[in-house]
């Protein structure tokens, strides 16, 4: 079942970051950030809850992408499923969310990047109606 993610998701989407990105972001830090970005019109995010057990199984985070030179969408920052749950139409649900949250707000599309070595998420992805229009490399200075 969709629903937005609520402060009580700290512990539960700590682990999911660990287990299915491979980032050990502290809970501490997790709950400061999903506090703040849930207060945030510019971020949306939404999880996926088991309804027998009530446990957030995976979620979406994305945020309002504008440009001078495009329409509005949304640029999707995380879409992560525990990984003992992948394959069960969690993350097409939640990209469905997304999705109808993007027409709701009359954006024209959705968009994300995708690590070169994410294989498996890429294949997800086509499957899903995603295209691949763009390679590119990232770069980052830490300050």
């Amino acid at each position: 079942m969709l629903r937005a993610l609520k402060p009580t998701d700290t512990g539960s989407i700590y682990e999911i970051n660990k287990e299915a990105l491979g980032y050990a972001f502290s809970p501490e830090d997790t709950a400061s950030q999903l506090a703040r970005l849930s207060q945030d019109s510019h971020h949306f995010l939404l999880g996926y809850e088991d309804p027998a057990s009530h446990d957030l199984l995976g979620y979406v985070h994305a945020e309002v992408y504008e440009s001078l030179y495009s329409n509005a969408g949304f640029n999707i920052l995380a879409l992560a499923v525990l990984p003992q749950m992948q394959g069960k139409g969690i993350g097409k649900a939640l990209l469905q969310g997304l999705e109808q949250e993007t027409e709701k707000r009359g954006y024209k599309f959705i968009r994300l990047n995708s690590a070169d070595h994410r294989i498996s998420a890429h294949a997800f992805y086509e499957q899903v109606g995603y295209t691949c229009d763009k390679l590119q490399k990232r770069f980052i200075k830490f300050i």
